[in-house]
C-alpha cells in the first residue's frame, strides 16, 4: 500500500501564492494601462512581472514540489533511448503506407455504401 504525504498549506505559503498572483495581475493591468507606451517597454514589464511571480512561487511548498518534479522529469528524459535517423525514417514510411492503405479502404467503402444507398433509393 502506498503512503502519501499529507501536504498542508501554511499561511505563509498562501500569502506568497496570493502575492505571486497579484504581481502577475498587476503586470497585465500595467500592460494595458500603459497602452500608449512602446510595446517593448510593456512586454519587458510583463516579463519582469512574470519572473518576479515565478521567484515568489518557487519559494513556496508547491514551488519546491514543482522544482523537484521538473528535475526528476529531466533525469527521466536523459534515460530515453532515442531512435536513430534510419529507424525514424523507416517508421515514418511505415506509418505513411498504413495511412494510404486505410485511406484507400475507406474510399472504397464509401463508394460501395454510396452505390448501395443510391441503388436502394432509386429502386434498381
Amino acid at each position: 500500500m502506498a503512503v502519501t504525504k499529507d501536504k498542508t498549506s501554511n499561511p505563509a505559503d498562501i500569502m506568497k501564492l496570493l502575492l505571486a498572483l497579484a504581481v502577475l495581475v498587476l503586470g497585465v493591468v500595467g500592460y494595458y494601462y500603459y497602452a500608449s507606451k512602446p510595446d517593448l517597454y510593456r512586454m519587458l514589464g510583463m516579463v519582469g512581472a512574470a519572473i518576479v511571480a515565478a521567484v515568489i512561487f518557487f519559494t513556496t511548498t508547491s514551488g519546491h514540489s514543482l522544482r523537484g518534479f521538473l528535475k526528476n522529469a529531466r533525469t527521466e528524459v536523459k534515460k530515453v533511448v532515442w531512435p536513430t535517423r534510419q529507424e525514424a525514417v523507416q517508421t515514418t514510411i511505415a506509418v505513411l503506407i498504413g495511412v494510404m492503405i486505410m485511406a484507400i479502404f475507406l474510399w472504397m467503402l464509401d463508394m460501395f455504401l454510396g452505390w448501395s444507398v443510391r441503388f436502394i433509393i432509386t429502386g434498381g
